[in-house]
């Protein structure tokens, strides 16, 4: 994140090696933010129940009314039949879809997310390179609820970002305006004065008043007793 958006965002409290979570303030209300690292297509059944388990359990602790938005590599090809998908996947897909991918549209589908893509020229399918076959893959995505994918301007792969990887970086512009989050700010422990210990006429005066009240508390609990 950049500095300037240091007072406008929370980082979740707790993050594993498969996600992380940050909550940014914006005019529109908190905006909640999930970066994911899905399980490749070889790993093992037993290991994508568990990681789309835990997905599905992070959704459900966002309010369904706030802005969420899931990005990262999904390992997924969710393809481009818009038919069998139409609220998941948009017009614009390519590529034909896989395990993951069912796996993937099938979590977009029961929590109303889809895909953020975009016209042919700025795809993102070109994210990622099949070091065999040259072909191009769409495995970076950008997820978000449907109701909130009005304020995606675009969604696109820029090639030439070096990134040491073999993915492209893969972006979107949204309509967004920061606001600072308002924290309280916690009392302060109090502090005590030593500088003035070097008036002698000071000290004094405290020496006399200390031995004053102590003596009249030790009076007090004679007199109590």
């Amino acid at each position: 994140m950049k500095n300037t958006l240091t007072d406008s965002i929370e980082v979740g409290s707790s993050g594993t090696e498969r996600f992380l979570t940050l909550r940014l303030n914006t005019s529109d209300g908190p905006a909640n933010l999930l970066c994911v690292y899905a399980p490749t297509l070889m790993a093992s059944s037993d290991i994508k129940d568990e990681f789309y388990n835990q997905l599905d359990d992070l959704i459900r602790q966002f309010p369904a009314q706030d802005p969420l938005i899931i990005l990262g590599d999904f390992n997924a090809r969710v393809g481009s039949d818009h038919e069998a998908w139409p609220i998941s996947v948009g017009h614009f897909g390519v590529d034909k879809t896989n395990d993951n991918g069912q796996r993937l549209l099938e979590t977009c589908s029961y929590h109303d997310l889809c895909v953020s893509t975009t016209k042919p020229h700025h795809r993102v399918s070109w994210a990622w390179m099949h070091p065999r076959s040259k072909h191009w893959h769409q495995l970076d995505l950008i997820i978000t609820r449907r109701t909130f994918f009005k304020n995606f301007l675009i969604t696109r792969t820029y090639h030439s970002a070096d990134c040491n990887t073999d993915h492209s970086l893969v972006c979107s512009i949204l309509r967004l305006q920061p606001n600072n989050f308002h924290r309280t700010r916690q009392d302060a422990k109090p502090r005590v004065n030593v500088a003035m210990t070097t008036h002698v006429d000071r000290v004094i005066r405290f020496n006399t008043l200390l031995e004053a009240s102590l003596d009249m508390t030790i009076e007090r609990s004679f007199a109590s007793q």
